[in-house]
C-alpha cells in the first residue's frame, strides 16, 4: 500500500510514470471497449424530469428533513479552498483578485471599497461545482444530448449550473485516511468498491440514496507537509470499477480533495474516466477540490462520518459549473 505512515510523515515517494503501461497499485487497466461497457451499465438516461438536474432530482424534502436532524451540536465547517492567486504546479491559471474602487473620498464622506475576482475554476486549484454540461462522452451530455447542439460560445443550453439550484442533503465522508490509520493518500493510490465498502464499516458511516459521498485522501495534509505537485498527472482518487456501487447506493453528488479520478487513468484514452461515468452517465454533479482537513477533524470529534450538507452554486445561466465553498453542518 502507498500511504504516508501515521506516526510521521515520509518523505514522498516518486511519482507515478504517466506513460507506464501499468502504473504502480492500478490494476486493472481498462480498454475502451471495457469501458464502454461500463458506462452503459450505470447510465440513467430518461430516468428523471428535468434532466438537467440529474441526480439531484433524487433529493426529495424527505432527504432534507433527515438530513436536517442530523444537526445536533450546531458546529459549521467550511469545505472551500481560499482564492489562490499565486502559480505553481497544480494552480497554471491563479485566481484574479484586484481592487476597483479604494474609496477615494473626503474623510468625512462615506467611503466604499469593491474588488474584482475571476477564475479558471475547472482545474486543482479552485474548489467548484461540475454541472452536467461540462463533461461530454461519445460526442453527448447527459440523457444522450449532443455536445455540438448544447454547449457553445453562450455556453450551455442543457445541464448549466443555473439548472441545478442548490442541494441541502445527507454528507458522508469516507476518510480514507482516518480508516487506514495513515496522513494521507500517496498520489496513484487507487481506491476500488472494497476500499469503500471498508471505509464504511471502519467509519460506521453508509451511503445511502440521495446521499453526498465526500472522498477524503489527504491531499492538502500532503501538500501542506511535503509541497505541491502537478496532481493532475497524479492523484489519489476512485477507479472506475468503484462507480457501480455508488450507482447501485443511488447518491447525488461526488465530491472529493481532488477530482474523485485516480491518476494517471487507468482507462487507455480516457482521461478522466470517473467523470465521464459520473457526471455523463449517472447525472452525477462533482465536487472538486474540496478542502476536508477540517472536517475530518471534526467528524473524528463528534465520532461520526455524517452530516447535513449545503451546496449552493453561483446562478451563472450556461454555466459549465461553478466556484462554490460547501458547508457541512454536524
Amino acid at each position: 500500500m502507498s500511504t504516508g505512515q501515521a506516526d510521521a510523515p515520509l518523505p514522498p515517494r516518486p511519482l507515478p510514470d504517466p506513460a507506464a503501461d501499468d502504473p504502480p497499485g492500478h490494476g486493472p487497466l481498462l480498454s475502451r471497449a471495457e469501458f464502454d461497457g461500463l458506462f452503459d451499465s450505470v447510465r440513467t438516461w430518461g430516468r428523471w424530469t428535468p434532466a438537467g438536474r440529474g441526480a439531484w432530482n433524487r433529493v426529495t424534502p424527505d432527504h432534507v428533513r433527515r438530513a436536517a436532524a442530523l444537526v445536533r451540536s450546531g458546529r459549521t465547517v467550511p469545505l472551500g479552498l481560499p482564492w489562490d492567486t499565486r502559480p505553481g504546479p497544480d494552480n497554471g491559471r491563479p485566481a484574479l483578485h484586484h481592487m476597483t474602487d479604494l474609496g477615494d473620498v473626503e474623510p468625512a464622506e462615506p467611503a466604499t471599497h469593491k474588488d474584482f475576482l475571476a477564475a479558471d475554476y475547472h482545474g486543482k486549484a479552485v474548489t467548484h461545482l461540475d454541472a452536467l454540461s461540462h463533461v461530454a462522452y461519445r460526442g453527448e451530455l447527459y440523457g444522450g444530448t449532443p455536445a455540438r447542439d448544447a454547449v457553445g460560445a453562450g455556453g450551455a443550453r442543457f445541464g448549466s449550473v443555473a439548472d441545478l439550484g442548490a442541494l441541502f442533503t445527507r454528507g458522508v465522508l469516507l476518510d480514507l485516511p482516518a480508516a487506514l490509520g495513515v496522513h494521507w493518500l500517496e498520489p496513484g493510490h487507487t481506491l476500488h468498491a472494497r476500499d469503500l465498502l471498508d471505509a464504511e464499516r471502519l467509519l460506521g458511516a453508509t451511503l445511502d440514496e440521495g446521499c453526498a459521498l465526500l472522498l477524503r485522501t489527504g491531499r492538502f495534509r500532503r501538500r501542506g507537509e511535503t509541497g505541491p505537485w502537478d496532481s493532475g498527472t497524479a492523484s489519489a482518487g476512485l477507479h472506475p470499477d468503484a462507480v457501480p456501487l455508488l450507482a447501485e447506493r443511488g447518491i447525488s453528488l461526488l465530491g472529493a480533495d481532488g477530482d474523485s479520478d485516480v491518476r494517471p487513468s487507468p482507462v487507455a484514452g480516457v482521461h478522466s474516466p470517473v467523470h465521464a461515468l459520473a457526471v455523463a452517465a449517472m447525472g452525477v454533479p462533482l465536487l472538486d477540490n474540496l478542502d476536508l482537513e477540517q472536517l475530518s477533524t471534526a467528524c473524528a470529534e463528534a465520532q461520526r462520518y455524517e452530516f447535513a450538507l449545503v451546496v449552493a452554486p453561483l446562478m451563472v445561466p450556461g454555466g459549465t459549473g461553478s466556484p462554490v465553498c460547501p458547508v457541512a453542518v454536524l
